[in-house]
């Protein structure tokens, strides 16, 4: 199998790290845990949590970030997995990168999503759930390559994470492996250090957990909100691997 470099993005509160947990699983992936994560937040100046740790131990060189996304793959593995926020995707990283990547796509509900972020920070801008930018990287890869990348929702691999793993792997071009769907619980060396504030509950996993339907009633105030990223997780829904 020839080397294969995949970028998974998402939103925030989103199944993304236990994503990467099952592909580290694999005995033929290294994984990266949302590499501009640093630089976003030396850019943006926003305060999250552990702001300046996270800055000072990490890679705020957007150009030596690409080079090594693009560079080789650790551990001499054949597949690099690389989780990616796509609000962190700032425009002056530029996009043509991107074309040496298989570009994916997790989506969630974004009723879910706001209903979750809301209970982390209360007062989300659009800009903050990664809809808007996760639609302007779907239509680069499509307009660029002529096909969409392969579009996974959260619901559907909590609900058969077998069947979908199968079908992300078949899009990708690559076997599935069983090992996606377990793993050991803690936290690793390849988190990044922000690991601790955000990664409790990855932490306790051992696997996706059972899809838990959920009756979310949002405050009026993220009416707009929801309507926009509505839109945006229809559109890519429509896309997705089932």
């Amino acid at each position: 199998m020839s080397e294969i470099r995949i970028a998974m993005w998402s939103g925030p509160r989103n199944i993304s790290t236990a994503m990467m947990r099952a592909w580290e699983n694999r005995p033929d992936t290294a994984v990266v845990d949302e590499p501009f994560y640093p630089f976003y937040l030396k850019a943006t100046g926003k305060k999250h949590p552990g702001f300046e740790e996270v800055i000072a131990e990490g890679e705020i060189d957007r150009h030596k970030v690409v080079d090594r996304l693009l560079g080789p793959i650790p551990d001499g593995k054949k597949i690099f997995f690389q989780k990616q926020m796509t609000h962190h995707l700032l425009p002056e990283i530029g996009r043509n990168w991107l074309g040496s990547l298989v570009n994916c796509f997790l989506i969630r509900d974004p009723a879910e999503v706001i209903n979750s972020y809301i209970k982390k920070k209360n007062d989300p801008a659009l800009e903050d759930l990664g809809f808007v930018q996760q639609a302007e990287i779907f239509d680069w890869v499509l307009k660029e390559t002529g096909s969409p990348g392969p579009v996974v929702d959260a619901k559907d691999v909590l609900q058969d994470p077998r069947r979908t793993l199968s079908l992300l792997c078949q899009a990708i071009g690559i076997n599935f492996d069983a090992a996606m769907l377990s793993w050991p619980p803690g936290l690793r060396e390849t988190d990044g250090v922000w690991a601790k504030h955000w990664y409790s509950e990855v932490a306790k996993s051992t696997s996706f957990a059972p899809y838990q339907p959920k009756d979310v009633t949002l405050p009026e105030r993220f009416g707009e909100m929801h309507q926009q990223a509505r839109e945006i997780y229809d559109r890519l829904y429509e896309f997705r691997l089932h």
